[in-house]
């Protein structure tokens, strides 16, 4: 039979297009791979479920399954049954659709590193995931135990920031930094995509800042509202959480200067970034973001954009040196605003363009999944072989 991947995700595949999706396409390249959704309640069952997990093809040597899990299947306890059905369904779909599973690489909190015996495992870390419990509405006493639970059992264990890296130590573990990335060739057309319909032609004239993701808890709104006092334009685009800032925000998105247009496509983001001259990333100082690994910071400089972020770990590890302007927690809002008026009096040249993209081609998500490829073991060849068979 022929091989299979497991990849389990911390978001559906259809959610918004992260690392785990970013990743699981490109190792679907190199070997079939199968997609496996944070188990949904079996009382919200899809009638069209017609293998009982919601198998379904994504596209050739490539497959989405959605298990599910009891009613209050995440809370402490029930969870190892969750952990325990999504095992078994990961079996089920690997005999359905005839393939032998060779390895299992879990990315959230759904433990399937068990779920065949013989299987290469890695434990890939995009999130402290106990530093963010409130974020995702579990107990952190729960994930601490699920995290050390996985960390111990992986065959090897991968990480996508330094602070991660040294979280791995304090548990026993030497872990590989394999860090977030961007699709540098997906921004190249942008000076040219269509401007957006939602917002107005008039922003063409001015420098505009702007922010691209999810807006929710890790998002410092006192930056974005300083940014707004400082008379700049101010673009904001993403789904934003139901209780963030349930007075702050809607004042702020009221204000004549401010645009949010909400959640949209990833293809579509090139437009929206065709108006933005300097991008955000105006996290809070909190142990969950000091973990993370921004993706908006590269994807802003493959877009040849400007970049001014709070000062976190990874950001330091791009050692983007002036590329990348940082504003530490302590300096304030004022100092985020100063630093946003100073990027976006930059003049936009052909050099300065080609370094930030330069920048961002070294940071490829075709560099992050040959290290993830190399850790289980996959022979980047096979890509080759596995196009010309689907010639």
């Amino acid at each position: 039979m022929n091989g299979l991947l497991v990849y389990a995700g911390g978001t559906a595949y259809d959610g918004v297009r992260g690392t785990d999706q970013q990743v699981t396409d490109r190792l679907s390249e190199l070997t079939d791979v199968l997609y496996v959704d944070p188990p949904r309640s079996m009382l919200r069952r899809a009638p069209g479920d017609r293998w009982g997990a919601g198998l379904t093809p994504v596209r050739d040597g490539l497959w989405r399954l959605t298990p599910v899990a009891p009613p209050g299947g995440y809370r402490p306890g029930a969870d190892r049954v969750t952990a325990a059905l999504a095992r078994r369904a990961v079996r089920r779909a690997a005999r359905r659709l005839g393939r032998q599973v060779t390895s299992v690489i879990a990315s959230g909190s759904l433990d399937v590193l068990g779920a065949v015996p013989g299987a290469r495992t890695l434990r890939y870390v995009t999130d402290d995931l106990t530093a963010g419990a409130s974020l995702i509405g579990m107990a952190p006493g729960q994930l601490a135990r699920t995290e050390s639970r996985m960390v111990r059992r992986a065959d090897r264990l991968a990480v996508v920031s330094p602070d991660l890296v040294e979280r791995a130590r304090s548990m026993g573990r030497e872990a590989t930094l394999v860090p977030n990335g961007c699709d540098s060739g997906a921004y190249l057309g942008v000076d040219t995509a269509p401007w957006p319909e939602d917002l107005p032609a008039e922003l063409a004239d001015a420098p505009v800042a702007g922010f691209v993701g999810h807006i929710n808890g890790r998002i410092d709104i006192a930056l974005l509202e300083a940014v707004a006092d400082a008379g700049h334009p101010l673009v904001l685009v993403g789904p934003r959480a139901p209780r963030y800032e349930p007075e702050r925000f809607p004042a702020l998105v009221s204000r004549p200067g401010v645009h949010w247009v909400g959640a949209k496509p990833y293809d579509a983001l090139p437009s929206y970034l065709r108006v933005i001259d300097t991008g955000l990333t105006p996290y809070t100082d909190s142990a969950f973001n000091r973990a993370s690994f921004p993706l908006k910071t590269l994807e802003y400089l493959a877009a040849g954009r400007g970049v001014v972020s709070t000062d976190l770990p990874a950001t330091r590890w791009l050692d983007a040196g002036d590329l990348v302007r940082t504003v530490a927690a302590g300096e304030g809002p004022r100092a985020f605003a100063e630093a946003v008026r100073t990027e976006l009096a930059t003049a936009r040249t052909t050099t300065l363009v080609g370094r930030r993209r330069a920048l961002a081609t070294l940071h490829d998500w075709s560099e992050r999944v040959r290290m993830i490829a190399d850790l289980l073991d996959i022979d980047m060849a096979s890509q080759t072989s596995k196009e010309v068979a689907g010639r």
